[in-house]
Parts: structure tokens; sequence; C-alpha cells
């Protein structure tokens, strides 16, 4: 059953991601860094792609608060939730990739209103890794870590 419920994750993860989601839906999830008072902090945030649970990625800007906030704790949590059919918490680590091939391979259409191309200096990838995990999905429920 836990390897069941981990994979169904996986799936929502990929579909909740640019790369994954279908024509006319929003991919979006809650990404929470620790501030520098200590403090959790919480934003919804495009998934550009992901390895089932295993890692996501996100674009966002180098002068952004996440990246500041990163910098200071690479601590995080992601969390894909809707309307009660699943909640998908995960729990990990997160760092600042600036390698040109990365940026490249994350670029999708909609950055460019926020960045002149993937080469864009002010554009950066966050990449998340898994350490543990909370899983409902289907009135299933497991946790444990990878």
């Amino acid at each position: 059953m836990n390897n069941e419920v981990i994979e169904k994750a996986g799936e929502i993860i990929h579909q909740n991601t640019v790369y994954g989601t279908q024509q006319g839906s929003d991919p979006f999830c809650v990404l929470a860094l620790i501030d520098k008072e200590g403090y959790p902090t919480a934003s919804t945030i495009t998934a550009s792609q992901s390895e089932g649970i295993e890692w996501i990625t996100f674009c966002t800007g180098l002068t952004s608060n996440k990246v500041n906030r990163i910098a200071d704790c690479n601590h995080a949590s992601v969390c894909f939730n809707k309307d009660g059919a699943y909640n998908i918490t995960l729990v990990g680590t997160i760092e600042v990739v600036t390698e040109p091939s990365i940026k490249q391979a994350m670029w999708y259409e909609g950055l460019e209103q926020h960045f002149s191309s993937p080469d864009d200096p002010q554009y950066c990838v966050l990449h998340f890794s898994t350490n543990r995990y909370n899983l409902f999905i289907d009135w299933q429920e497991t946790a444990g870590y990878l």
C-alpha cells in the first residue's frame, strides 16, 4: 500500500508541474521556508518539473525573498493539496541553482514575463530534495523517509 500511495503522489505532483499540467490548469503548490527570525513563511509557487516525490524544481529571481531565505536556511517544505482529495507534504532541503544548462532545461512559457531569457542573470532555479513525506491520497495515509 505504501508504494502505491507514494507512486500516486508522484503522479499528482507531476500533474501539478508546468510540464505535466493539462491545458487550462494552474499548476501550483505551497513552498514553506524559514525567515531570518526562525519563523516559517509560506507562499504559493509554480512547480516547474519533478521526479516522483524525490525532487521538485521552481523558477524565480535571484533577488526574491525566497532566495534570500534559502541563503540563511536551506530547510523547506512543499505541500500539494486539492479540496480534501489529497494532501502531499514533503520536507527536505532546497538549493539555488544558476547553472546555465539547468536554467535552460527548466525554462517554460510564461517566464518571459519576468525574465528576458534563460540566460537572464536574475533568473534562477530552486531545487527541492525530499527527505521525508506525509501523504494522504484516496483516504490512505503514509509517512516516511526517503
